[in-house]
């Protein structure tokens, strides 16, 4: 049976149709004027890292560009999924926005077994900025180029070992993508954040470990560790003489992003005001170096780009975190 609208009695088609308008009116307005009122970012990370930084970097010049207070929320835990629920379930008006890293984006779908939000409904705004994980060793270990470490631990089966951080982090999650890509078996040492690892590393406990470029550069330029690689498809020019792990192992891509996404069903002349105005800070010259000092490359971009850009992530460590059977409950 076919149900119309015209099918329902007239009283409740008179009630109806005014509600729709009223509604449509009403958000019409909260677009038009918008923002009248100060705009929250959730981040799912603590005060001072550098996502902090650069949420921070960024709400400095909304704030003038946009005529209202910026305000950032740490909601830290729980693997981004705190910062998650609390922007999915934000009204979908502009003013309650998440500036995120992978997890709680692409990642934690697959990861946790439920889910209190949907990261395929957001909104997307902008990709802001990407840092590159880089492959390090001891300066005084054994391996010099990425050929050498594969040809070694294809010879050696279970030799070798990794520093491996939290389940669903880029460092424990980046290594099981380079065991599948280079039929390795090497074993991943679990620590509980990257500053353990690093130590670890530097006295030869661990031969090798995969982490963002902002975290070893200071390690690589004094000399302590050796870069054998940028863990992504293109150099960075922070370390413009480090090969790229795709000239080795081609489509190899393992950056750490940091996206600005909103609520589901963000009407889309807020999301499009708040593109186009990130888009213009991100071209700002004096924003490209603060984010540059935090060894990141700005972004920028479309909506659709980003929308695109988070399927292909999805993608890949969707695949990722089968394989290597990662599970939290």
């Amino acid at each position: 049976m076919n149900i119309t609208f015209n099918s329902f009695p007239i009283f409740i088609r008179k009630w109806v149709i005014p509600l729709l308008l009223s509604q449509c009116i009403f958000q019409a307005g909260i677009a038009e004027n918008y923002p009248t009122r100060p705009i929250k970012i959730n981040i799912p990370s603590p005060p001072g890292g550098g996502t902090d930084t650069l949420a921070r970097i960024l709400a400095d010049k909304l704030k003038d560009r946009l005529g209202q207070p910026i305000l950032i929320e740490n909601r830290a835990g729980a693997g981004g999924n705190i910062a998650g629920e609390a922007t999915f379930k934000a009204p979908p008006d502009g003013y309650t926005l998440m500036l995120a890293h992978p997890a709680p984006l692409v990642i934690n779908k697959y990861l946790y077994q439920k889910l209190s939000y949907d990261p395929d409904l957001f909104s997307p705004i902008i990709l802001v900025a990407t840092v590159p994980n880089v492959l390090v060793v001891n300066s005084n270990g054994r391996f010099n180029s990425v050929q050498q470490l594969i040809a070694s631990a294809k010879s050696n089966p279970d030799k070798f070992n990794y520093a491996s951080g939290v389940i669903g982090s880029p460092s424990s999650l980046t290594p099981e993508l380079f065991k599948f890509l280079t039929s390795t078996k090497i074993t991943g040492i679990p620590f509980q954040g990257s500053s353990p690892a690093i130590v670890a590393l530097l006295s030869g406990e661990v031969d090798l470990m995969f982490v963002e470029l902002s975290t070893a550069l200071p390690h690589i330029k004094s000399g302590k560790l050796k870069a054998l690689a940028i863990a992504n498809d293109k150099r960075s020019s922070f370390l413009a003489d480090t090969p790229t792990l795709a000239e080795t192992l081609p489509g190899f891509s393992a950056a750490v992003w940091f996206a600005i996404v909103g609520p589901p069903k963000l009407p889309v002349s807020i999301s499009e005001t708040l593109t186009n105005t990130l888009n213009d800070i991100l071209h700002l010259p004096e924003v490209s170096k603060q984010i540059s000092e935090l060894t990141m490359e700005s972004v920028g971009g479309s909506q659709s780009e980003l929308s695109n850009y988070l399927k292909e992530e999805s993608k890949r460590w969707s695949s990722v975190i089968k394989m290597g059977g990662f599970r939290v409950d």
